[in-house]
């Protein structure tokens, strides 16, 4: 049976008499790349080239745990609450010197790793000018999109769903189709491209399947979309978090809907490589 983890929602600071502050070595990620959250979280860590500062560690593609946990992270959560009454789940941030969790909270941990440990020339995820508006497209991606999509694989769901995923992907695509930049805020790469990116590989590897072929052909047929995939798949910081036999074990492991005509219509080859160029 599965149960639902504790929260944990610490933060990091700048300032050093905080609890939690970015010092380098300190802290310790914990992912498994065939969730989406940590897929996230990875490309987020590469691309602020923290590899020699917040070490990361990567976790089996499904679970090995008691109730949908993992057991290299059980030692983790005890130490942060005794008895803790749910699964060892990732992602987690782990403070090295107490050994307890500083956060479980995928959203937190995106931005506490872009805000306090960005250095030189990372790219700045969350620019101040565009908070809301990456706020905005976050929900899109999230309730349009994956959330439609989910619902679209549900038998009962009817073409409500279908009609209302295909309008957010309308919505993205006009995006991209105006002048202005390589990616969805301009000249650089924000914490929006690579929810979406995300997203997006999660729709062509994961509710695809159950999807009818019809379906996957709409959603393919947003050129912009997809050539804006392509153009990140290209980047190593994108590509290299991939683990596309990982994200299949995941599903098929969890899910127990019914596989549609849509599985065998691929969007898009995640093992292509195209010439990045140089966009970030």
């Amino acid at each position: 049976m599965s149960h639902t983890p504790p929260e944990f929602r610490g933060r990091i600071f700048s300032d050093a008499r905080s609890g939690f502050h970015a010092a380098p070595h300190r802290y310790h990620l914990y992912l498994s790349l065939s969730c989406p959250s940590c897929l996230r979280i990875a490309i987020t860590h590469a691309l602020l080239g923290l590899t020699d500062t917040v070490a990361l560690t990567t976790l089996p593609a499904v679970p090995d745990g008691t109730g949908g946990g993992y057991v290299a992270l059980h030692g983790a959560y005890t130490a942060t609450r005794h008895g803790h009454p749910g699964p060892a789940a990732a992602p987690v941030l782990r403070d090295r010197w107490t050994g307890r969790i500083v956060s479980n909270h995928a959203p937190h941990i995106l931005r506490d790793l872009a805000t306090r440990f960005r250095d030189g020339d990372a790219p700045e995820l969350y620019p101040s000018a565009a908070e809301a508006e990456i706020a905005e497209l976050g929900e899109l991606f999230e309730e349009g999109i994956n959330g439609a999509a989910q619902r679209a694989g549900e038998r009962e769901a009817g073409t409500g769903a279908v009609e209302a995923l295909l309008a957010a992907l309308d919505r993205v695509e006009e995006r991209l189709a105006e002048p202005g930049g390589p990616y969805l805020l301009g000249e650089s790469v924000t914490a929006a491209d690579v929810h979406l990116w995300v997203t997006l590989v999660q729709l062509d590897t994961v509710h695809r399947w159950h999807l009818g072929a019809d379906t996957v052909r709409r959603i393919a047929g947003h050129p912009w979309l997809w050539a804006y995939a392509r153009r990140l798949l290209a980047l190593p910081a994108f590509r290299d978090q991939l683990r596309l036999e990982e994200i299949h074990q995941r599903h098929h492991s969890r899910c127990r809907g019914l596989e549609a005509a849509g599985a065998a219509v691929q969007i898009i080859d995640w093992t292509a490589v195209e010439p990045a160029g140089s966009y970030v």
